[in-house]
């Protein structure tokens, strides 16, 4: 289990004050989540077989999609406010 002070020191490095009982809580949340990745260390990693030029194996090829042409004018028809070519939206700030 992680220690108190270990605790105390992250807690200082992102600059939170924990209380007694927050420092506890933290204590067990961040064993747990250590212990989770012990755990996934023991995972056994895939192997990926090299070709015999010596280059990475491609998942798939890139390809490009076509693209509806009139898919923005259809978009923006669409949308309740608009004004030229943009959508109105409520300002957020």
């Amino acid at each position: 289990m992680i220690s108190k002070e270990e605790v105390e020191h992250i807690a200082k490095l992102a600059r939170l004050e924990l209380t007694e009982k927050e420092v506890e809580k933290m204590q067990k949340d961040l064993s747990a989540i250590l212990d989770y990745f012990n755990l996934l260390k023991n995972v056994p990693a895939i192997k990926m077989e090299k070709p015999a030029s010596g280059k990475a194996v491609p998942w798939r090829e890139d390809e490009s999609k076509p693209k509806d042409a009139g898919l923005a004018e259809k978009l923006i028809a669409a949308a309740p406010d608009k004004k030229d070519d943009y959508i109105k939206v409520k300002a957020i700030l």
